[in-house]
């Protein structure tokens, strides 16, 4: 049995791109992190200590997209993950990042990049 906890819609301000005028102007990023984890214990214990608080989550993650700028959503997206697997109870964490204000000169409605990464 796997079971999930998903954070979607996470919205945060960084300066992650290629381009200069990305870094310096920054733009809003959207994130999903969904996380395997067996829940058993905290259902059993009705306790926020048995599970991943998705409220601190929220706080780590949005501190990685705030933070140091890089260049490829692709890094932007392995960071989060590895935030995700730093709880050792995660065994499998999926993170999509949407940069929906990528410099492209054609009208769109997003770009995504999702990571899938398990725990050795």
């Amino acid at each position: 049995m796997t079971d999930r906890i998903t954070l979607s819609g996470l919205r945060a301000r960084g300066h992650h791109g290629v381009f200069d005028f990305e870094r310096a102007g920054g733009q809003e990023f959207t994130v999903d992190a969904a996380l395997e984890l067996d829940l058993a214990p905290a259902a059993a214990s009705d306790d926020v200590a048995d599970t991943v608080h998705y409220g601190e989550l929220a706080e780590r993650l949005v501190a990685v997209i705030a933070g140091e700028p890089v260049n490829l959503i692709e890094t932007l997206a392995q960071r989060l993950a590895d935030v995700c697997l730093a709880d050792p109870r995660v065994r499998v964490a999926t993170v999509t990042v949407h940069k929906p204000q990528a410099p492209i000169p054609h009208e769109f409605a997003d770009v995504t990049v999702t990571i899938q990464r398990e725990r050795p």
